[in-house]
């Protein structure tokens, strides 16, 4: 009954990984969209422009590399 229960817990416990996981993706995606239609609204990209496309960007990778193995 207990490696049952242990089971399950495991389980809830790795979709919500996956859950967070796919979540924080779209959440960078709607973020570097959202910061690349701000910087082309003026016409041109400045440095700062520029500087915070880089930073969501290398955020976002970093988040994907980030993904929960799973425990077979």
């Amino acid at each position: 009954m207990n490696n049952q229960q242990s089971s399950e817990s495991k389980g809830f416990v790795g979709n919500l990984k996956n859950g967070i996981w796919l979540f924080g993706i779209s959440s960078w995606l709607f973020g570097i969209t959202d910061r690349s239609i701000a910087s082309f609204a003026d016409g041109y990209l400045s440095a700062l422009d520029l500087t915070q496309l880089f930073t969501a960007a290398t955020f976002f990778v970093a988040w994907l590399f980030l993904k929960p193995t799973t425990n077979a």
